[in-house]
């Protein structure tokens, strides 16, 4: 994440409990809260009479039998991840032995990026059976789950839209605690703001984020993370304007008061992730070391 929103109510007691969220949607927190995770990774079960498994969550035996005992032998059609971040989807090749499912989802991506840590790292081992593309489903009983490409937090990241229910699985592209890590080479700001637009255009009721409570008003608050992105590109170019050349921590500096220092580092990706967007652009410019400057028109 970026930076917190404003507090959540707290999860931390639904670890490993099985919480109904609708007809259709159950939920299994993990055991993995962190400063990029908030109280942990959200398993969400989708079905009845046979399931989905959305987002595994990290390869933790507690976690293994808690999925185990929601799932109480009903048939697996798919475990589907949204994206290959440690806390998604190393669970999945462990459950998928356990209970004989197939990995059906996003496609495997593994890459180190060129900065701080800014969120979990990549899962090298995750192997789908199968990768979904644009617009493919998965379908159970009385349940329809279409992929949503939405890149940007990662360049493999999914979201998927239950039909029945008009509601949205968001992963880590949208979340209700935090702005979303967009850390390059393979967080692309182009693509997350695309992305967003996506979700705007669309007539979702409700988003089930992995971490943090759903989103219950969807489309305003895609917009309002837009606009907060708008912000933050804003405020680059003011500063430019004023101080002529900069380097990122002079702009996390500025930009990030008060921030806790731990986030720092990811707050700077961030900033990186506008620069390079900004530079396609036209607008700004990279003058070499770090520094970076205003494009005059």
């Amino acid at each position: 994440m970026e930076e917190m929103m404003p507090a959540a109510p707290s999860l931390a007691a639904d670890t490993g409990r099985v919480m109904r969220l609708s007809l259709l949607v159950q939920r299994v927190l993990a055991p993995n809260p962190s400063p990029f995770t908030f109280e942990g990774t959200q398993t969400y079960l989708v079905g009845n009479s046979d399931l989905a498994v959305i987002d595994p969550g990290p390869d933790d035996p507690a976690h293994l039998d808690a999925l185990e005992a929601a799932i109480a032998g009903r048939p697996v059609i798919a475990i589907a991840c949204t994206h290959t971040h440690r806390d998604h989807s190393p669970a999945a090749r462990p459950l998928a032995q356990r209970i004989g499912a197939p990995i059906i989802g996003c496609a495997p991506l593994t890459l180190e990026d060129d900065g701080p840590r800014a969120d979990a790292a990549f899962d090298p081992d995750y192997s789908p059976d199968r990768v979904l593309a644009e617009g493919e489903q998965i379908v159970g009983t009385g349940w329809t789950l279409t992929a949503l490409a939405t890149p940007g937090h990662t360049s493999n990241h999914l979201c998927y839209a239950l039909e029945e229910e008009a509601a949205l699985f968001t992963g880590d592209h949208v979340m209700n605690w935090s702005t979303s890590v967009v850390s390059p080479p393979d967080g692309d700001m182009s693509d997350y703001l695309a992305s967003l637009e996506r979700l705007v255009a669309r007539s979702d009721s409700i988003y089930y984020p992995a971490h943090g409570e759903p989103v219950t008003q969807p489309q305003r608050f895609a917009r309002g993370m837009l606009g907060h992105r708008r912000m933050r590109e804003g405020q680059i170019l003011r500063i430019l304007e004023r101080q002529g050349a900069v380097t990122i921590p002079d702009f996390v500096a500025s930009m990030y008061v008060g921030l806790n220092p731990r986030l720092h580092g990811a707050a700077g990706r961030s900033v990186l992730a506008h620069l390079i967007d900004l530079q396609r652009r036209g607008l700004v410019k990279d003058r070499a070391n770090g520094v970076w400057a205003r494009v005059l028109i």
